[in-house]
């Protein structure tokens, strides 16, 4: 390998690192397990919303508690009015007033305790429905983060990241609708039914069949809209989705002049989007008007037959106040209830949508047994009669045996197909083994946390991915506790200090939307830097080098070697000069292995590996 430096300076290297981070190659049991039962909920919004109102109930007691204290208070305030009329009409305009002062002080104080149910109701809900929305946010990217690469694969990442925000928001407005628009005309319908009945049983019963049956019609009109919902909640996530999509992939479509046909695809699907929005709009308008209909109509009716009841002396002065009062209280109570029920319905369609979309159950969960690896980790490896086929294809891998002491350096070789990406994919459990075994250190993989797993393992791949975060928080990601001193520690051993302390603020620079700033070769050394403060027994190399240019691969090149000292490796490589230095090559073809050896042993036998090497050597003159 190109720049090789001496065992004893990258000893010295990574003993630096350590010094500068003490226990940096311990493991870390802090990591959190994502939540593999939240599957359940998918396509149940409101047991879901339940959930988490149950993990803040007393909160959530208080905040619906002081609205029926509120809601309470304001019903008999009519009972109270009517009390007061009476007391007033019985009382002689020269005669004693205490009896109607004290209607008065009734009166009085419950329109003070609505008021003050209403402020505490409010004061709690702030806090509450606020840190619910968080506890769902956390809850669905714990849940989404735990899924395999291959889920996200085959969804539009972007579209994901939107409906977590969109459930958190969708919870916070359903929570807000049930405290405020749901349960206050719930409550005072049925409270002021229950005063009309002191008056007339008849007009009570009455009005309660007539509200009931208005609520129902209505509710039952608004679920038949679901689909509506549920279709505009599907339209506007893909649409956001696909915005974020375009404008995360901007240069692409700048360098290939699709701005315009861009836009016409956004255009379309907007389109489709304010159909679906108009046509959900509509229905709900519809169901307005019909409501308003009816609830005039029955209110007039009501207003007739309390007047005749007082013209029959069958009512007072008092109680005929009170049952318009309560009547009109009831009708347009069902009208906001109904209203409230129907926005609801609406709200809730979303929500199922988005949870079905994000709980999808986990394709690669964790086994319910599944343990750290007990460590030390020497970073012995072993692939025992490992079998695996892609979905609708043949096998990739059949009977695979392949043996990797700990602390050596095994290079993987053969030509697209022949099954070498699968070994490493399998190795960090990306995808599941469907016969056979990987055992590191004699334990099989399948019976270890993820994280466990992941503790034992560094990647340096051929497309690095970095966030859109400073060098440090980006080298750091290899061990988030790391101190600055460690990281840059970490810069020196990976030969990317220099070049970082140029830049603008240094350590602290923003790399851009996945490292755009930097180049390929700065990019793969910050990767490298970043597996060095990992510290792991165990390092893969996935063409690590494979987009660089000469120079830049000479950088990186010095840099790995520093980082393979003293680990076991297992490399990908189409450049066969770059695996010269490996204890061992092992050649495979369709999924087997074909030849195994040392480099020098192989380049003096007529097989694969040496036909390999004089392709590329052809290839280079002819570069040259």
């Amino acid at each position: 390998m190109a720049g090789t430096v001496t065992h004893a300076d990258a000893r010295h290297t990574q003993a630096d690192i350590r010094m500068s981070e003490s226990g940096i190659g311990e493991k870390d049991q802090t990591s959190v397990v994502p939540d593999r039962d939240l599957h359940v909920y998918a396509g149940r919004p409101l047991a879901f919303l339940l959930r988490y109102m149950r993990n803040r109930m007393m909160a959530h007691v208080m905040v619906f508690g002081s609205v029926g204290l509120a809601i309470g208070c304001a019903v008999l305030s009519s009972y109270a009015i009517r009390h007061l009329v009476d007391v007033m009409t019985a009382t002689a305009h020269d005669g004693p007033v205490q009896a109607v002062w004290m209607a008065v002080a009734v009166l009085a104080g419950l329109i003070a305790l609505d008021n003050l149910g209403w402020r505490i109701a409010g004061w709690f809900a702030s806090r509450t429905f606020i840190e619910m929305t968080g506890d769902i946010r956390r809850d669905l990217f714990r849940f989404l983060t735990g899924h395999s690469p291959a889920y996200f694969a085959e969804r539009m990442p972007t579209s994901l990241a939107a409906r977590i925000a969109t459930a958190g928001n969708v919870c916070f407005t359903i929570e807000n609708l049930l405290a405020w628009s749901v349960l206050p005309p719930a409550l005072h319908v049925l409270l002021s039914v229950t005063l009309m009945l002191t008056v007339s049983w008849l007009m009570g019963g009455v009005t309660v069949i007539l509200a009931a049956a208005l609520c129902l019609l209505m509710f039952r009109l608004a679920v038949r809209g679901r689909k509506l919902h549920g279709d505009y909640a599907a339209a506007a996530a893909g649409l956001e989705g696909e915005t974020l999509d375009v404008m995360g992939n901007i240069a692409l479509v700048r360098a290939f002049g699709m701005r315009r046909q861009e836009l016409m695809r956004f255009n379309t699907m907007a389109g489709k989007e304010m159909g679906q929005r108009l046509r959900s709009q509509r229905y709900m308008e519809k169901l307005r008007m019909l409501h308003g209909a009816l609830t005039a109509l029955l209110t007039v009716g009501l207003l007739f037959w309390t007047v005749m009841l007082w013209q029959y002396g069958k009512a007072s002065v008092g109680e005929v106040v009170m049952v318009i009062t309560l009547g009109f209280a009831i009708l347009y109570g069902t009208r906001d209830l109904a209203l409230a029920l129907v926005e609801t319905v609406q709200y809730n369609a979303r929500l199922s949508e988005v949870l079905s979309a994000l709980l999808v159950p986990h394709d690669m969960p964790d086994k319910e047994d599944a343990v750290p690896h007990p460590g030390p980790v020497r970073g012995e490896i072993v692939f025992e009669n490992v079998g695996f086929a892609y979905p609708g294809a043949g096998n990739v891998l059949d009977g695979f045996n392949l043996l990797i002491a700990a602390g050596t350096r095994v290079g993987l070789v053969g030509r697209s197909g022949s099954g070498k990406s699968t070994v490493l994919a399998l190795l960090q459990r990306l995808r599941f083994v469907q016969a056979g075994r990987i055992l590191i250190d004699g334990e099989d993989i399948c019976s270890l946390t993820d994280d466990g797993l992941r503790a034992c393992l560094s990647i340096v791949p051929q497309d690095v991915s970095l966030l859109h975060r400073t060098v440090l928080e980006n080298i750091r990601y290899g061990r988030p506790e790391a101190t600055d001193d460690a990281v840059r520690a970490a810069a020196e051993a990976a030969g990317c200090a220099e070049f970082i302390e140029a830049m603008p603020e240094g350590f602290q620079t923003l790399v851009g939307d996945r490292g755009v700033k930097l180049s390929g070769g700065q990019r793969q050394r910050i990767a490298i830097a970043r597996a060095f403060l990992r510290n792991a027994p165990i390092l893969i190399l996935d063409e690590a080098t494979s987009a660089l240019d000469t120079e830049s691969e000479a950088h990186v090149q010095k840099a790995l070697e520093r980082l393979m000292v003293g680990r076991t490796v297992i490399a990908v490589a189409h450049r066969l000069s770059t695996l010269r230095n490996f204890d061992r090559i092992v050649v495979m073809q369709n999924g087997r292995i074909v030849e195994d050896g040392a480099p020098a042993l192989l380049e003096q036998q007529d097989g694969p590996y040496k036909h390999f090497l004089n392709q590329q050597v052809t290839h280079t003159n002819d570069v040259a």
